[in-house]
């Protein structure tokens, strides 16, 4: 038998779930600009007091719908890169995982597209390097542990290797062929990653 604090608990992560799932929802089909606080409650079923509770208004809840697409993208990037042993395939598996969740509605749409205007260029670029950031690390290290890297500074081949999958994700996106366009960025991202290889 459950407790009240229990029960508390579960009807609380319920409440944060529906403000999610209506976010997510209304955020894809008008774009944050055009839905209000007021239908976000409403498709919802809940109280403005419920928005501002959990995530402090319409934006707070933007925030964590896209720091929660992050996380999945980390997850699926980080299962894609420990499925190889050879540290190149690890590294061209993680990226062809990045790239080809850039051809995903909502992951476009909502992290890469709308995103950067809502949250600004500067808290976007935090939340996702915070994420999946380390990830490039980790790749970067297995590169040159096993040999295959120059032994150029790691931070800056790390930041260097970041920007262009960033800015490579956001050439996708906005492709209307992004399949396509997904297997260039991807010969090209490894072709730079080849580049950085120990002579």
């Amino acid at each position: 038998m459950s407790t009240p604090a229990r029960k508390r608990d579960l009807d609380a992560a319920a409440t944060r779930e529906a403000l999610l799932e209506s976010g997510r929802r209304l955020f894809l089909q008008g774009g944050y600009a055009a839905v209000s606080a007021e239908a976000l409650v409403r498709s919802a079923g809940l109280t403005r007091g419920a928005l501002y509770h959990h995530f402090d208004g319409k934006k707070g809840l933007f925030r964590e719908l896209v720091a929660a697409l992050q996380d999945d993208a980390a997850a699926l990037v980080g299962r894609a890169m420990s499925q190889a042993s050879d540290p190149w395939d690890a590294a061209s598996n993680g990226a062809r995982a990045f790239l080809e969740l850039t051809t995903e509605t909502a992951y476009r749409e909502l992290v890469l597209i709308q995103a950067p205007l809502v949250l600004g260029w500067a808290l976007w670029r935090e939340l996702d390097e915070e994420r999946l950031g380390s990830l490039v690390v980790t790749g970067i290290r297995a590169l040159r542990d096993a040999g295959r890297l120059s032994p150029l500074p790691e931070q800056l081949v790390a930041t260097g290797l970041y920007g262009a999958l960033t800015e490579l994700s956001l050439v996708v996106a906005a492709d209307p062929y992004p399949h396509v366009a997904l297997e260039r960025a991807h010969r090209v991202f490894m072709a730079m990653l080849g580049g950085l290889g120990s002579s």
